[in-house]
């Protein structure tokens, strides 16, 4: 398929695309950044307590915890949780990586349970087969924006009596049956790396949960193990959230509802465009939940020349994930191999995450549109 001979004339249009956000809010951000350098409390400060109160709320929870990332927040919540050397945690395939090395790094074994080819989350159907008398927790990931079964995947673990945690870092504010992810599970993990639906200017993460002793504990935990200056419970490491990112993500929450609502109006217009053409698969929405867009995703069987063919158009996209957990270098020992978990392989061979940000102007997200439709035509 030959390329477009005025793709010259274009402008490129990025897949994911910071400028425009910081255009809208610079001033806001300034004035908050000016705000910690003139109190000059930069670690364990009001922000940062304001912040946790403000998203516990925003997720319909009791208390949130500020962590320096994502994978802080997701090795903390698994101590929380009891996980340590030679225990078991079940956790899809289809993922960033993250998640399963913060179940590495406290000695535990990643257990895979394949995904629902359709939303590309956790199948609850797989749960009991992979549980075993070593499981000590669940890791469910929210991914793309959609979130996950959690009926079943609750009514199981209850059964086992084993905690649930949310890996919610694409998920921020998406909702099912009512309930806003966070408040689904027993914890739950934020990652506010620059690219997410709230993102900071650097590493950032949150933890909440509706139970106080967990709080407490993560509290000590992030703040290597004290209960007190200088005195120390249990082991534990520098996992706090700075008060710079703390305002600055004050700032961004404010904005999120608005940012979330221009993401799901561009992916109704993307889903318009390839509702009716065979060889698209759009994102599925199903009843009940709201989905947020972190990325909007596609199936096409050719997704690797589709993606080249965007490329000289000068669109990008991104492929979120190409190589299943259970086929990665630092899986090996596992022993797993090719056909294991056939749902999150084939995901891995035929996703295509498309131009997704707030800032979208409709002239791009048709070109994308369109030059997507004509590939698939073609």
């Amino acid at each position: 398929m030959s390329s477009n001979p005025l793709a010259a004339s274009y402008s490129p249009i990025p897949q994911f695309d910071l400028a425009g956000q910081f255009a809208a809010i610079g001033a806001e951000i300034r004035e908050a950044v000016e705000r910690v350098l003139s109190s000059q409390q930069f670690i364990l400060g009001r922000e940062g307590a304001a912040l946790e109160e403000e998203v516990a709320r925003f997720c319909g929870v009791a208390h949130g915890v500020g962590v320096g990332s994502g994978t802080d927040a997701l090795v903390l919540a698994l101590r929380s949780c009891g996980v340590g050397v030679g225990d078991e945690v079940i956790l899809p395939p289809f993922t960033f990586v993250a998640t399963g090395s913060a179940v590495s790094a406290l000695g535990a074994k990643p257990v895979f349970a394949d995904i629902n080819p359709t939303t590309y989350n956790i199948d609850a159907a797989q749960l009991a087969r992979r549980v075993t008398p070593r499981t000590r927790a669940i890791v469910v990931v929210h991914l793309y924006g959609l979130a996950a079964d959690m009926d079943p995947i609750m009514e199981f673990a209850r059964s086992r009596n084993l905690p649930v945690v949310e890996d919610a870092a694409q998920a921020i504010g998406a909702g099912y049956k009512g309930r806003r992810t966070g408040s689904l599970g027993d914890v739950a993990c934020f990652s506010f790396y620059p690219t997410k639906n709230l993102g900071a200017c650097g590493d950032a993460g949150m933890i909440v949960t509706n139970s106080t002793e967990r709080d407490e504990r993560l509290r000590i935990l992030r703040n290597h193990g004290q209960t007190g200056k200088y005195v120390s419970s249990e082991p534990g490491w520098n996992g706090r959230l700075d008060e710079m990112q703390a305002a600055i993500l004050r700032v961004k929450l404010r904005h999120i509802a608005g940012w979330q609502r221009a993401r799901q109006a561009h992916a109704a217009e993307y889903t318009r465009h390839f509702a009716q053409i065979p060889g698209i698969m759009p994102p599925l929405v199903p009843e009940g939940y709201e989905h947020v867009f972190h990325q909007y995703t596609v199936r096409v069987e050719e997704r690797d020349k589709l993606q080249r063919v965007l490329s000289e158009k000068k669109i990008g996209s991104a492929v979120y994930y190409p190589v299943p957990l259970h086929l990665q270098p630092l899986y090996a020992s596992l022993g797993h191999k090719e056909g294991d978990f056939p749902h999150a392989e084939h995901a891995a061979q035929e996703v295509l995450s498309l131009p997704m940000y707030p800032e979208l102007r409709p002239a791009q997200l048709t070109r994308v549109a369109e030059a997507v439709t004509e590939f698939v035509r073609h």
